[in-house]
């Protein structure tokens, strides 16, 4: 590849397809993790000898845009996000990360951790203008909080309705994320042990619990099906499940104060999208990066996600926060779905979204 450095729109099919390796590799790198590791916190300890700890700090590993000092540059980079920057002393050289790789120049970006977004009790003030998403709606509409109930009963939580959606039979369905829907029911990092938490036919409510869902009178739907979360593997692509309308009239298409969508389209570089949420309402971003690998701690341990959409708030303002995961990610200018929202950083630099082509696919829908 060629060492000069260009904007993305310059590059050719061969460079970029350089990049997307470059990107695998480094992913492999400082993602990848040692057999046995469930929990971050424990497999940390017994990984010191023989993980840097500079591979501990990486969350992610994308293809973004270089920042200086916060400003974009146009110029497009591998992107190390970090939980912490660390000082160059604090480092020997070969912990250092390298200025550019193959001629392809890097970037290292502090976010903190990167989690799913749901059980949140923090209120966030709504404007005047805005339907409040955390109280009851019949028929229930994407963008409005949901969830499940613990079966131990230690929490309670709420999450996002992403979208309606249907199957081949015409069955509808709430979509959001498997950790809003299924409490996190998945694989750990042996490969053999299950964790299911919530079966089909648990009751899913509107709103949730957390915000005010009554048990007794509350539920809209059945949880059906999921994607299982692999802390086993490294190529997860979908956070994702789906609940089965008691009535179809229980659930309406149309998305609090943003619409129905129009249709679904491919996340691209640049484009602008919005979401309605449960935590933070309406916010509008941009998307920096479509080829982002990320590690996200669950219950089942971490979870690696391969080519997730990354996008950055618009006007000084992060997209989302806790809560607002299960929640579409729509192109502004046409109301297409572009992506499920899961995870975003701590720092609230970066949100994290799911292709919405994986997460149909995955689960057998369509849109309704």
């Amino acid at each position: 590849m060629a060492s000069e450095v260009k904007l993305f729109s310059g590059l050719s099919k061969s460079e970029q397809t350089d990049m997307a390796e470059v990107k695998r590799a480094m992913s492999a790198r400082y993602l990848g993790r040692p057999p046995g590791m469930k929990k971050p916190a424990v497999g940390l300890r017994a990984a010191a000898a023989a993980i840097s700890v500079a591979t501990h700090n990486v969350v992610g590993v994308g293809i973004d845009e270089k920042y200086v000092d916060g400003i974009p540059t146009g110029i497009h980079a591998i992107k190390f996000l970090v939980r912490t920057k660390l000082q160059p002393s604090a480092l020997s050289p070969s912990e250092k990360f390298p200025a550019s790789i193959d001629g392809i120049p890097t970037d290292v970006e502090e976010v903190g951790m990167i989690v799913p977004f749901a059980k949140a009790a923090r209120a966030v003030a709504m404007p005047a203008t805005m339907p409040n998403p955390k109280t009851k709606f019949r028929p229930a509409q994407p963008g409005c909080s949901i969830g499940f109930q613990d079966p131990t009963n230690t929490f309670i939580m709420a999450g996002t309705f992403g979208l309606v959606v249907k199957d081949a039979q015409n069955n509808i369905y709430a979509l959001s994320n498997n950790h809003v829907l299924a409490d996190e029911n998945g694989v750990e990092s042996d490969g053999a042990t299950r964790r299911q938490s919530l079966s089909p036919g648990a009751p899913i409510f509107q709103p949730g619990l957390l915000d005010g869902g009554k048990v007794t009178t509350d539920q809209i739907a059945e949880l059906t099906r999921w994607v299982d979360l692999r802390a086993d593997q490294n190529d997860n692509k979908v956070d994702g499940a789906i609940a089965k309308a008691l009535q179809p009239s229980l659930m309406s298409r149309n998305i609090l104060f943003i619409g129905a969508p129009t249709g679904t389209t491919a996340a691209a570089k640049d484009m602008i999208v919005h979401k309605f949420g449960r935590t933070t309402s309406y916010r509008a971003g941009r998307i920096s990066s479509v080829f982002f690998d990320v590690s996200i701690p669950y219950e089942v341990g971490e979870v690696m996600f391969t080519d997730q959409i990354a996008i950055r708030g618009l006007n000084g303002k992060r997209f989302s926060d806790s809560g607002d995961s299960g929640s579409a990610i729509l192109e502004r200018s046409s109301n297409k779905v572009v992506g499920l929202l899961f995870a975003g950083a701590t720092n609230g630099s970066l949100t994290f979204g799911n292709h919405i082509a994986d997460v149909l696919s995955h689960l057998k829908v369509q849109l309704a």
